[in-house]
């Protein structure tokens, strides 16, 4: 890779990482549903000038139902339960476990030897997370973390299906499909008087951390990475995305003191780890790629 493009991968990660630490600030101001359909209505604003993508109204609520929708509305809700945000990046990544469970048993897609090792070495790093469960957050608010990346794996094999079409207006036409089901869940849980009055009194922080959220930590960022997956292999693109678990959870630890227990820690690492293995592992033939984390 070009070193420019080496520089764009990286800060695409770290945008995808901050996009943790700004969520849980938004949180402070805004509830779940609210924040999470501003999210995908900003991101959605370029629908009014990019025609909608050549794939079926069936595939695209689908995949937006379960890749960004399911997916960013389960880790908001856990991160306002309580569950920590560095945490949070690093099981949000095990979509990828996850996306290769699913195509085995859907698609016969026998993983290869070197990502059998990994899942297993995932899998026993979710088991030493889930083993700090219950200290400072709730076992049912990990719990809503898990359909995260379970959701997003579903996401990642319907998003198979959209071939050939361009990555930037696919992914504005998705946000605006999750947007509207979102705003009726909004305006029913909150309330419509209450969500007028937290859209009216939006503060300066919580305009700046939607406009992050919106524009730059799906627009930007999606078209950036679409490029970059479109002029190289995604073997030397999707290895970038294991710097969005480090990102965020350094970034939590500075913004706000998020400290990991040692078997925490331990485990948080051996997830990256097993992700890594099963990113770098050389896939058969007949296999297709994952398609990577993108926060």
């Amino acid at each position: 890779m070009k070193p420019a493009d080496v520089c764009i991968a990286v800060l695409v990660a770290v945008i995808w990482g901050l996009g943790f630490v700004v969520a849980r600030i938004a949180l402070d101001e805004f509830s779940p549903e609210l924040m999470t359909t501003l999210r995908f209505a900003i991101a959605a604003l370029p629908c009014l000038f990019v025609r909608r993508p050549d794939v079926s109204w069936g595939l695209l609520i689908a995949t937006s139902f379960t890749l960004f929708l399911g997916q960013f509305l389960a880790q908001t809700f856990a991160i306002k339960q309580g569950v920590p945000v560095g945490l949070t990046s690093v099981i949000v990544q095990s979509q990828a476990l996850f996306t290769i469970g699913f195509a085995a048993i859907l698609f016969g897609e026998r993983p290869t030897r070197m990502q059998a090792a990994g899942i297993g070495l995932a899998s026993l790093g979710l088991l030493m997370i889930c083993g700090t469960v219950g200290y400072d957050f709730s076992v049912g608010a990990f719990s809503v973390l898990l359909i995260s990346p379970i959701t997003f794996a579903i996401g990642n094999l319907l998003l198979r299906r959209a071939q050939d079409v361009p990555m930037f207006d696919l992914c504005t036409w998705l946000c605006l499909v999750a947007a509207i089901p979102l705003l009726a869940l909004t305006l029913v849980s909150n309330g419509p008087q209450p969500t007028w009055q937290a859209l009216t009194q939006m503060s300066l922080t919580g305009f700046v951390c939607m406009l992050w959220l919106g524009a730059i930590s799906i627009c930007v960022s999606y078209w950036l990475w679409g490029r970059l997956l479109r002029d190289y292999p995604a073997a030397q693109v999707v290895p970038f995305a294991l710097l969005v678990p480090f990102v965020g959870s350094a970034a939590s630890s500075l913004v706000f003191g998020e400290t990991f227990g040692p078997l925490r820690l331990a485990g948080m690492i051996t997830v990256v780890g097993g992700i890594a293995i099963m990113v770098l592992a050389k896939r058969t033939a007949a296999s297709k790629p994952a398609l990577p984390k993108i926060a």
